[in-house]
């Protein structure tokens, strides 16, 4: 039996770890890394300082991958992620999938285009797995020494004014860089939680300063992954490996929205034909929301029922703290789909109401200018 301390020596941990230590934190494994949970005000002060406020998180456990802009590559890109990327402006963001040779998620990811390159942001339990990957087609590069920053909420934009006035200038999925503490700084205006706000990549040894410069602002509140979670459950955007995973299809995900106009009209991307025919046809199983009826949460891994027979199973649930209620992201068959369609989900051995409903659950505040 391996004991815990040696498996927090097997985890990696973020130029920020010791900082994280300072300010109380909690920390815990999450993708091959130790991460905060929480801080000493907890999960769900966290969640509503967001909400109303700004947090910052550490998010520098994600990969960040780096392809030259050439047409070559850009047509292998467009083949593995149908995202119309060739009519990318630079400073333009998108979000998209990346597909198996069979045509099933293997991640999400941020594309954004530069002068002469693209980054892909892509979630970390899956970066290596992703660069292994992408190797395979094109050259590319996986950034190192480097710390990512999330900035979040309604007074996000405020803030960074603060920090660097340009910067706060973007408008929600564009992105540039800017000069921070005499650093290059790759600023986005984007996030994870539904409200407006900033992520930015710093080179590591500059890092502890950039989060005491913003944290230095009275209305700024470090965030852990817990409220991350939350957050971005009431945003309705899917976790990796659990909302999603390579077994399911971006129509059977509910992420067809991703696929770009030009993609749907001339395929060219791996199982073309399969993926648009369910884009047109529809899939057996289709990820929605559910909203709870009574205070029972239903977790991942809860049974879904309609009328006594099982269906489905819940993929994310919280009690969230924005509505009051609980809510929940789940799988059941196409034709239970529908909005108000009312079922059941099984916990601890007994079944309560839930109502498929649309999502996002909580209205999404980006900023577009």
């Amino acid at each position: 039996m391996t004991s815990s301390s040696a498996v927090l020596e097997t985890l990696n941990t973020t130029p920020l770890y010791k900082w994280h230590l300072q300010k109380g934190a909690k920390m815990v494994p999450f993708a091959g890394y130790e991460m905060p949970l929480q801080y000493p005000d907890g999960i769900i002060t966290e969640h509503h300082h967001v909400r109303k406020d700004a947090g910052l998180f550490d998010v520098s456990h994600m990969g960040v991958i780096k392809v030259e802009d050439d047409p070559e590559h850009i047509w292998v890109l467009e083949r593995i992620i149908p995202v119309d990327i060739k009519e990318m402006l630079v400073g333009q963001m998108k979000y998209g999938l990346l597909l198996s040779e069979d045509g099933y998620i293997m991640d999400d990811l941020i594309i954004s285009r530069f002068e002469s390159y693209f980054l892909l942001v892509v979630n970390a339990g899956c970066k290596y797995q992703d660069f292994d990957y992408l190797k395979r087609f094109l050259k590319c590069e996986m950034l190192e020494n480097i710390a990512l920053l999330a900035l979040q909420g309604p007074k996000a934009r405020s803030v960074m004014q603060s920090l660097c006035p340009k910067a706060s200038e973007l408008t929600f999925m564009t992105t540039s860089t800017f000069h921070i503490l005499d650093k290059e700084v790759w600023t986005s205006c984007s996030g994870y939680t539904g409200e407006d706000g900033f992520e930015l990549m710093v080179p590591s040894e500059i890092a502890v300063n950039i989060v005491d410069a913003l944290c230095a602002n009275p209305v700024v509140l470090p965030i852990g992954i817990g409220a991350r979670d939350s957050l971005r459950l009431e945003a309705g955007l899917c976790l990796y490996g659990h909302d999603m995973d390579v077994t399911q299809t971006p129509a059977s995900a509910s992420l067809t929205w991703s696929i770009g106009q030009r993609r749907r009209k001339e395929g060219d991307f791996v199982e073309d034909e399969k993926i648009l025919n369910e884009l047109s046809q529809g899939t057996e199983m289709k990820r929605v929301g559910l909203k709870g009826l009574s205070k029972t949460i239903a977790r991942e891994g809860a049974a879904i029922y309609d009328r006594g027979e099982k269906i489905g199973n819940v993929t994310s649930g919280i009690p969230s703290p924005s509505l009051g209620y609980p809510i929940a992201m789940g799988y059941v068959p196409t034709s239970l789909a529908r909005l108000d369609t009312a079922l059941e989900v099984e916990v601890r051995g007994q079944k309560y109401p839930f109502v498929v409903t649309k999502m996002p659950f909580l209205k999404q505040n980006y900023y577009r200018g």
